[in-house]
């Protein structure tokens, strides 16, 4: 992670890349595209982690699609994000997903055909935290 310290706001700003990931589903089965973005998360000083991502997907049939993926990741305890800091990069206990709330409401863009329904509904994604990123399960609300 490339990390900009506190800033004027308070905040900092940290830059993870999408190096890779799997999608599987009903309406949607493919990949995330190697190296096609990453999370630009902010880093707020209550404590909340606002998500900023933007990614490429490929769809089985090599539709691509643009993803911009926004949320939090809000602890529930104090010392949540330190304990997943030190879990993700120091080799830390795992933090239970009771610990934390972490949600997003991605976007998308894709060219007519197949997925365009993918950009005139809601979808929501409820996530967990893994030693090497999240898992994310998303839902469209039809």
């Amino acid at each position: 992670m490339n990390m900009i310290g506190q800033m004027p706001s308070g905040a900092g700003r940290g830059a993870t890349y999408i190096a890779s990931g799997v999608i599987s589903g009903p309406y949607l089965n493919g990949r995330v595209v190697p190296d096609s973005g990453g999370d630009w998360a902010l880093f707020r000083p209550d404590n909340v982690l606002a998500l900023d991502a933007r990614y490429l997907l490929e769809a089985n049939d090599g539709a691509l699609i643009l993803m911009h993926n926004r949320g939090y990741l809000t602890p529930r305890k104090p010392d949540t994000l330190q304990r997943i800091q030190a879990w993700m990069f120091e080799g830390g206990p795992e933090v239970p997903f009771a610990d934390y709330y972490l949600r997003t409401s991605p976007t998308f863009e894709v060219a007519t055909g197949p997925y365009d329904w993918l950009t005139r509904c809601v979808v929501i994604g409820l996530g967990t935290r893994q030693p090497k990123g999240n898992t994310l399960r998303y839902f469209a609300v039809l």
